[in-house]
């Protein structure tokens, strides 16, 4: 028992002594936390500097964690994105034989109705370089020009619809008036009514259609297409389908994507033969015959003078 009582009376004073050191050296790190000198904020970075990096290697096993974690989500986007990759190829793959069979079914129906196509209707794909459009012009500009063969009046497309026709040609540039523009007009036709009408530009993204000869045959979704009246473009280009605007009138919504105007067609459109005379497809002369049919002729006419 009196060995028990020495140990405590030992172990007391240590206990304490001890225990106010610490307090002390909290005290004082406190102190030297809080004073603003730049000697001791320089002595602050130097113990931050050697002893926050010897934390690293408590925290490799959570870095290494989220490491795991997001290989694993990044794996699992890919498979999903994998997945999604292989059903579109699988539609692809059956889109590829349903447009393979349409055009051999195309290729047959036009051998069957022994259709010529026109050879002169091929384009020139040009850049659009800059955009000079404006709230009171609406144009656009080609790094194409004279040394492409570019011909001032030639419709422009974007690959799907009608854009506008070439309103300026220069050595290495043209200009392409859109359809937009407030001085474009443009004859077309309305399918399936076979309305013509004439699309007026009028800066906006659906220019309206005026002398409808009758609007109540014409409903919104009816395809646009240019009619090729006066030579302007040729016929059945695709310009978009009737809406129904805000104001009541009919507009086209106008299938180019103007929004991104980055490359476009010149159609070369050549001119059409002018018939001057019509009669002349219907009786034709008769050198077309050749000299079998002159000789029967000149028998008929002697044989009507001698009746």
């Amino acid at each position: 028992m009196a060995r028990d009582k020495n140990s405590e009376d030992y172990f007391g004073p240590i206990r304490r002594l001890l225990t106010g050191v610490l307090v002390l050296c909290l005290l004082g790190l406190f102190l030297v936390w809080r004073i603003d000198s730049p000697r001791v904020e320089r002595m602050r970075a130097a113990v931050i500097d050697r002893v926050v990096p010897s934390f690293d290697w408590a925290m490799a096993p959570v870095t290494g964690m989220a490491n795991l974690i997001s290989d694993f989500q990044s794996y699992q986007q890919l498979a999903a994105q994998n997945a999604d990759l292989r059903r579109e190829l699988q539609q692809m793959k059956a889109w590829k034989e349903a447009a393979l069979q349409l055009e051999q079914e195309n290729a047959k129906l036009l051998d069957l109705n022994n259709v010529r196509l026109d050879p002169q209707l091929t384009y020139v794909t040009g850049v659009v370089s800059t955009d000079s459009g404006s709230p009171f012009r609406q144009s656009v500009l080609l790094n194409v020009g004279v040394r492409d063969g570019i011909i001032d009046g030639w419709p422009t497309m974007d690959g799907i619809g009608l854009v506008g026709r070439i309103s300026g040609v220069g050595q290495r540039t043209s200009r392409v008036m859109l359809l937009t523009d407030t001085s474009s007009k443009i004859p077309v036709t309305i399918q399936p009514s076979g309305e013509k009408a004439i699309l007026t530009g009028d800066n906006t993204l659906t220019p309206p259609l005026d002398f409808l000869e009758n609007p109540d045959l014409v409903r919104p979704g009816d395809r646009v297409v240019s009619s090729g009246d006066g030579g302007v473009f040729p016929a059945d280009l695709l310009v978009g389908q009737v809406a129904l605007g805000t104001d009541g009138r009919l507009r086209v919504r106008l299938a180019a994507d103007y929004q991104r105007l980055e490359f476009l067609r010149v159609m070369r459109a050549q001119p059409h033969e002018d018939i001057t005379d019509p009669g002349g497809l219907l009786t034709p002369d008769i050198e077309y015959y050749g000299p079998a049919a002159a000789t029967s002729a000149d028998v008929n006419t002697a044989e009507a003078t001698d009746g």
